[in-house]
């Protein structure tokens, strides 16, 4: 089974937001970038499905080359092969466009996602792949099982969790329960050594023309004002401070 698993390289949680001094871009000077988590554990699920039935798993990212440090972390979790699409991102849809002509060209029985990537929160790459793709979509998945070239699924819905089946192949969007935390791999030294001889093939565009978006400017959110502590006889200081202040009277 070939089953291609979609990585994304994002700022790690407790990095410091920052932008350019003119709001145009997002400054990663000094950040630190890792796998999206939602990604990691498509990941850890792909190198069950291996080695459980065979086969191969390939990771691939649209981006730079200042991402390849995290494709080589994936390489040392355990994936056989590694793609970077050399082009820069700029929308959901110009990276979807660009995996389904990767798929289209190669071939794979399963695509593997994250549900979102934890920077822009969009959503938006895995349904528009399967669209594209013509093929079955799942989203936000906590349960899979694979045999006969049939997939048993199960998502989360409002209120309570959904029992799919569909015919490979097909793309899923996993996130926490596909597999637990404590299931992510971690990289190893002998893993670690093993990724640097790993192929990571890097190919240009396919997909030219497919922006449909773009970034116009950024803004930090308006910080926290301090906290008014006002004794139980204030009322009439609690109405002027909820009239003034807070504006929501």
């Amino acid at each position: 089974m070939k089953v291609l698993v979609c990585i994304s390289n994002v700022p790690d949680t407790t990095s410091k937001i920052q932008f350019t001094p003119d709001g145009s871009a997002f400054d990663a000077q000094g950040v630190q970038f890792v796998i999206n988590p939602y990604d990691e554990f498509s990941l850890t699920r792909a190198l069950w499905i291996k080695e459980q039935q065979g086969g191969n798993v390939t990771v691939v990212h649209v981006g730079p080359a200042s991402s390849e440090p995290t494709i080589r972390k994936a390489l040392a979790i355990g994936a056989d092969d590694a793609i970077r699409i050399d082009v820069e991102p700029t929308d959901g849809f110009a990276v979807a466009s660009e995996l389904a002509a990767l798929v289209r060209e190669v071939g794979y029985d399963l695509v593997l996602t994250g549900r979102e990537s934890i920077d822009y929160n969009g959503g938006q790459v895995p349904g528009m792949l399967a669209a594209l793709l013509g093929w079955p979509f799942v989203n936000g998945c906590v349960g899979m099982e694979l045999q006969s070239g049939t997939a048993e699924l199960l998502r989360e819905i409002d209120g309570g969790r959904e029992k799919l089946s569909a015919s490979l192949p097909m793309v899923i969007a996993g996130q926490k329960g596909l597999v637990e935390e404590k299931d992510l791999r971690i990289p190893n030294m002998r893993g670690i050594m093993t990724a640097r001889t790993k192929p990571l093939t890097v190919r240009p565009s396919a997909a030219s023309g497919a922006e449909r978006t773009r970034a116009v400017g950024f803004e930090k959110p308006v910080g926290k004002q301090a906290c008014v502590l006002l004794k139980t006889d204030q009322v009439d200081e609690l109405v002027r401070q909820l009239h003034e202040n807070a504006k929501v009277i």
